[in-house]
């Protein structure tokens, strides 16, 4: 007996399809998918900041914003027409991912580089990106890019491959029996000054599934590895040599009277008793003295500390 309803036949091979790519590796359940999202996140919170900080100057903010399940059409499609896309490959990873990003934050970023201040930026009207733009948005796409590669488990050292930035109503649709596989959409928030936008990744859960991504150390294990790397610097600093420098202030003269002085001339300490002496190191004061004599050897005699040893050995090492 045939079904006679046609959405329930219509179903039925969707579930068939989610089936067999479940029994294959090429769809997770709720919890894993979550799970390498949120560690994808976390990725891009600890490395992507720091990236763009030193090498473009650009200080943002990033949050993870959570992800996507669907076919990889479907989820390409989803996010609209305010976004630049590229094609991209990491070999040994994954053949074809996609990297998109929210058109406000490449306008600011171009307005930043020109020389205005985040501060004075706000958010920018929805519209598709200039050439000129599309071209400067290559830089954000390899550094995000480079932050994926930084933390997956690509071996052989392959470098990603993207493909020029295009705008979403540039891009071609995908031929009718082309592969169209289960996909994950993760959302990343990024904000730079006033301004607030996103960028996308979109990997296929076959690969994504194989993915072990190496998150940074616990905020622990970095205060801990900090202290000890201040415990050895400090102790280097302790066995090193330090050339000290002694100030005697001298009798105040006049203008008049300095403009004249030639070789051979005497200027008197300002202190007819005890002389008293600043001992200093890189520019840091660090002991009262005073001035004295031992054979034929001028010298100082420590009197007061200006500065406790805590001190002393951070202006050092710093």
């Amino acid at each position: 007996m045939q079904n006679s309803n046609p959405q329930a036949s219509q179903q039925q091979p969707a579930m068939g399809r989610a089936l067999l790519a479940r029994l294959t590796g090429s769809l997770g359940d709720q919890k894993t998918l979550e799970r390498l999202s949120q560690d994808f996140g976390s990725l891009y919170l600890a490395f992507l900041p720091d990236v763009l900080q030193s090498e473009l100057g650009l200080g943002v903010e990033i949050s993870y914003e959570g992800y996507q399940s669907g076919v990889m059409s479907e989820l390409v499609g989803a996010l609209g027409d305010n976004v630049a896309l590229v094609d991209a490959t990491l070999r040994n990873w994954c053949p074809n991912f996609v990297i998109a990003c929210g058109n406000a934050f490449v306008i600011t970023m171009m307005e930043t580089l020109l020389g205005a201040m985040p501060e004075t930026i706000f958010q920018p009207p929805t519209r598709q990106l200039s050439q000129i733009e599309l071209e400067l948005s290559v830089v954000v796409f390899d550094k995000i890019a480079q932050v994926l590669r930084s933390g997956v488990n690509a071996p052989g050292g392959f470098e990603p491959s993207i493909e020029p930035p295009h705008n979403a109503d540039a891009r071609l649709k995908p031929e009718e029996d082309a592969a169209d596989p289960f996909a994950v959409s993760i959302r990343i928030g990024i904000k730079l000054g006033k301004v607030t936008s996103d960028f996308f990744l979109v990997i296929p859960q076959q690969y994504l599934l194989k993915t072990t991504v190496t998150l940074p150390k616990p905020k622990g294990e970095l205060s801990r590895d900090h202290e000890k790397w201040t415990e050895s610097m400090s102790e280097q600093v302790r066995r090193s040599r330090v050339t000290l420098e002694a100030k005697i202030p001298l009798e105040a003269l006049t203008l008049a009277t300095i403009s004249k002085l030639v070789a051979g001339d005497v200027i008197a300490f300002r202190d007819s008793e005890e002389i008293v002496v600043d001992v200093s190191a890189n520019g840091r004061e660090m002991y009262n003295c005073e001035f004295g004599r031992s054979g034929e050897n001028y010298t100082v005699r420590v009197k007061e500390n200006v500065s406790n040893e805590n001190d002393i050995l951070k202006h050092l090492l710093g």
